[in-house]
């Protein structure tokens, strides 16, 4: 196939699947890293080699790979497509009953944290970037502070079931994740909003919005998981309860999108809803069974799938020595805003935590940032701000997953 020949989904979808499933064979045959982190190392290393050789004049396969690239809308692939089903099977093995032990620290942290790492990150990348050449406006600075803040429930809990953390603190980051991206989402878009009207809105309207779009969400999510609790109920068949959690994930997800609604924390309320109350009451062991062994294969093949694409992406970037240095910069700022909201967290609230000592450690390594930051950066308009700004999300991601993700096992035996 010749670079800019037009693809249909289907060879599309053909193409980046039997990628994924190639690196996931090289990765457990030769490897042995965990899946989602062996398979975006082994992209990036085909990445870097298809741009090394592109610079010996052989154009042909970064030529490819980015016509490939360009034909993919990564944001609509992960937040319209992949993400409703990733939430719901991370949320659907969530024990309600620990998310409730710890609800302090998690809506801290999902909320409140939030909002202050946007503003601590945007504050140091608004005074820190001129010092390099690059002039970014504060809404700009905003707009990254929004979409880097938010630890990606994809990343945290696929790297937290293997790194061996205290349960207390697997609740607590695995529940702020499934929570925070919700709320960060709805921060980004208000902040793109202003970029694109030039116009300020009222605090009223902030507010509004917030409660519309995620407290709708979580309401929305709460109906509909009741619908599919009845719907689950009243049948005993395997088949037929797949297909409806299936339907209920994918369709209700849509409908959120339509009626402007939270989709992400939808999605999060129906997965508990569904994996505390329908796993227990409205499901046979058989169905239970079945139920858990798809969505643990959705979930695994779903986020291979996007961690190739994030490993691959790394041709969409221009890079210059500058831009390495701000992305180291930016990396130490993000993890300060971490530690910085995780330590007012921990020490204001100390004694209503029941955290183990030094679990403030795990909780700032562990805010691995993901696909979620790649696809909300995608979304800014065209120019040299969302140049820069690809960049930066690119590496604080890369050494999210790849340095903390395979150093937070060590860090979390720190503490016990």
């Amino acid at each position: 196939m010749a670079p800019g020949t037009s693809l249909s989904v289907l060879e599309i979808s053909a193409i980046f699947l039997s990628i994924t499933a190639l690196l996931t064979y090289v990765n457990h045959r030769f490897i042995g890293l965990p899946t989602t982190i062996g398979v975006m190392v082994i992209s990036m290393l085909l990445s870097i080699g298809a741009i090394f050789l592109g610079f010996l004049g052989f154009d042909d396969l970064i030529d490819y790979e980015v016509s490939l690239l360009d034909q993919l809308d990564f944001t609509e692939v992960l937040l319209d497509g992949m993400l409703s089903m990733l939430l719901f099977a991370g949320a659907l093995h969530v024990n309600v009953g620990d998310l409730k032990r710890y609800k302090l620290p998690i809506g801290i942290l999902a909320c409140v944290g939030t909002l202050l790492s946007t503003v601590i990150i945007a504050a140091a990348l608004y005074f820190v970037m001129p010092l390099l050449g690059f002039n970014l406006s504060f809404i700009w600075c905003l707009l990254f502070g929004s979409l880097i803040s938010p630890t990606d429930p994809i990343a945290v809990m696929g790297i937290l079931q293997s790194a061996g953390a205290p349960k207390s603190i697997e609740t607590v980051i695995a529940g702020e994740s499934l929570f925070n991206d919700g709320i960060g989402v709805v921060i980004f878009v208000l902040l793109l909003g202003i970029l694109s009207s030039g116009d300020i809105p009222t605090t009223y309207y902030v507010a509004h919005t917030l409660a519309v779009e995620a407290g709708g969400g979580i309401v929305f999510g709460l109906v509909l998981g009741g619908i599919l609790y009845y719907l689950l109920k009243s049948i005993d068949s395997y088949q037929e309860e797949v297909l409806l959690t299936l339907a209920g994930v994918i369709g209700g997800y849509a409908l959120a999108s339509h009626w402007h609604l939270s989709g992400p924390l939808a999605m999060v309320m129906m997965g508990l809803m569904v994996g505390n109350h329908g796993r227990s009451w409205a499901m046979s062991d058989k169905t239970r069974h079945y139920v858990d062994l798809f969505w643990e294969l959705i979930d695994e093949i779903l986020n291979a799938i996007l961690f190739v694409l994030i490993g691959l992406e790394v041709v969409m970037i221009a890079f210059s020595s500058n831009l390495f240095i701000a992305g180291g910069l930016t990396i130490f700022i993000a993890l300060m805003a971490r530690l910085i909201v995780v330590g007012i967290t921990t020490t204001t609230f100390n004694k209503q935590l029941e955290l183990p000592s030094g679990a403030w450690k795990v909780l700032t390594w562990g805010g691995l940032r993901g696909g979620i930051s790649v696809a909300l950066v995608l979304q800014l308009p065209d120019g040299n701000e969302r140049d820069i700004l690809l960049a930066l999300t690119y590496a604080v991601v890369v050494f999210s997953i790849l340095i903390q993700g395979l150093s937070i096992g060590k860090v979390a035996k720190t503490i016990r």
